[in-house]
C-alpha cells in the first residue's frame, strides 16, 4: 500500500468526525491549542494530558503531532512567563514545533467518546446518557433511480449510513414513475440519445440519513448511480435520531455483589484503588458512570434508579449527600480518562491505514496522585 502524505488537520477532521467540536460544553476549548493545522504529520502522541515530561516524550518519539483530552489552554492566555510550569510547556512545544489538539467534553459526550469506552469496561448493557443534551438531526434522502439499478442503489445508501432504523438495516421505501430528460450534445448519456427527449422507467427510494452521514452517504449515490448527474432531493426532518448527552447510564448482565463489582472496576480501569461512599453490601445491576468530575450529576444518577455511580472527582460533602440519599458512589480518579489513549491511537490508524508513520501512546503517567 502507498504510504500517504499526511498533515495535521486530516488529523483534525478525523477527530472532528468522531467528537464534533458541536458537542463539546461552551465553556470548553477544544481542537487547536498550539501550532499549525498544514504542517505534515510525522509521529502523533496521544495522551490524557500536556505536562512538560509529555512534551519530552513527543520530542524523544519524533511526533510532532499530540493529541489531547484535556485542553492544555482552557483561558485566554496573559502572559507566557517562562518560569511556570505552563509557560514553559508552551515555549517547548514552540520551539520543537509541536502541535496540539484537545478533543474534551465532546470525546465525553461522542458515540465511542470515553464515557462509552468506560461504560463497555465495566460491562454495561443498554447504555443511555446519564443526560440528554440533545438528538442528533435527520434528513430525509430521496434519489430517482433507473429500476436496473435499484438493489444497487439501496445498497449504496445502507453503506453510506442511511436507511438505519433501530436495529434495521436497508430500510427505504420505492413508488414507481417515469423520468424524463433530453441530453445535450456534450452529455454522454447512460440511457437516451442525445437531443432526444428520453422516458425511463425509475424507482423514487428515500431513505432516513443521519445529517453527520450525508457526505459520506452522497458519495455512494454518486458511485452507484448510472446517471452522470443523479437526480436527488433532501429534507430536513423533524423526527428525533439518536440521543447524546454526557455520561452514561446501563445494566450489568446479572447482579453482582457491591464488593465483587468495585474489585471489577479496579481491574479493568487500571486503578489499584478507588474511593467508596455509601452502602457496600447491597448487590449491583444498574449502573451509572461518568468520567471526570461527576459530582454534579448524583441527582441523575438517584433518577435513574442506580444502584452506584462510578466517577471522579467527587468532594466531601457531596459523597456524604449522595450517601445519605442511598447512592452507593465509587470516585475511581479523573485519571480514569485515560482509557481514551489506546481508543484514540486505534481510531487514527484504522481511519488512516496507509499512514505510515508511527501513532504512538504516552506512556507518561499524568494522575498528580499516587496510592501510598
Amino acid at each position: 500500500m502507498k504510504e500517504q502524505t499526511m498533515k495535521h488537520a486530516d488529523f483534525f477532521q478525523i477527530m472532528d468526525k468522531w467528537a464534533p467540536k458541536s458537542l463539546a460544553y461552551h465553556w470548553d476549548n477544544v481542537g487547536l491549542q498550539t501550532g499549525r493545522f498544514h504542517d505534515a504529520t510525522s509521529n502523533i502522541l496521544i495522551t490524557l494530558d500536556v505536562t512538560e515530561d509529555v512534551v519530552d516524550e513527543a520530542v524523544e518519539k519524533g511526533a510532532n503531532l499530540i493529541i489531547a483530552h484535556h485542553p492544555l489552554l482552557f483561558q485566554p492566555l496573559k502572559q507566557i512567563n517562562v518560569d511556570h510550569p505552563k509557560g514553559r510547556v508552551v515555549q517547548k512545544l514552540m520551539k520543537n514545533d509541536i502541535t496540539v489538539f484537545a478533543a474534551h467534553t465532546n470525546l465525553d459526550v461522542a458515540e465511542g467518546g470515553v464515557n462509552d469506552l468506560l461504560s463497555e469496561a465495566i460491562g454495561l448493557h443498554v447504555k443511555e446518557p446519564l443526560e440528554v443534551l440533545d438528538h442528533e438531526s435527520l434528513l430525509k434522502i430521496v434519489v430517482f433511480v433507473p429500476d436496473t439499478h435499484v438493489e444497487e442503489l439501496r445498497d449504496a445508501l445502507n453503506e453510506g449510513g442511511a436507511g438505519q432504523i433501530g436495529d434495521y438495516s436497508h430500510c427505504t421505501f420505492q413508488s414507481p414513475g417515469q423520468g424524463t430528460f433530453r441530453p445535450s450534445e456534450e452529455a454522454d448519456p447512460y440511457i437516451g440519445t442525445q437531443n432526444e427527449l428520453t422516458y425511463v422507467d425509475e424507482k423514487k427510494l428515500e431513505a432516513v440519513v443521519p445529517k453527520k452521514e450525508l457526505d459520506k452517504v452522497m458519495k455512494a449515490i454518486i458511485s452507484a448511480h448510472p446517471y452522470e448527474e443523479p437526480a436527488y432531493d433532501i429534507y430536513p426532518l423533524e423526527n428525533k435520531g439518536a440521543s447524546f448527552g454526557i455520561g452514561r447510564f446501563g445494566t450489568l448482565e446479572q447482579s453482582v455483589s457491591m464488593k465483587a463489582f468495585i474489585e471489577m472496576v479496579k481491574k479493568n480501569l487500571d486503578m489499584p484503588q478507588v474511593r467508596v461512599s455509601g452502602n457496600i453490601e447491597k448487590n449491583v445491576k444498574r449502573v451509572a458512570v461518568l468520567g471526570g468530575s461527576g459530582e454534579k450529576y448524583v441527582s441523575h444518577a438517584l433518577r435513574k434508579k442506580a444502584d452506584v455511580y462510578i466517577t471522579g472527582d467527587m468532594t466531601f460533602h457531596a459523597a456524604q449527600d449522595a450517601e445519605q440519599m442511598g447512592l452507593t458512589v465509587i470516585d475511581a480518579g479523573h485519571y480514569i480518562e485515560k482509557i481514551m489513549k489506546t481508543a484514540t491511537q486505534n481510531k487514527l490508524i484504522q481511519e488512516i491505514p496507509a499512514f505510515q508513520s508511527k501513532v504512538y501512546v504516552s506512556q507518561v503517567n499524568t494522575d498528580p496522585f499516587v496510592f501510598i
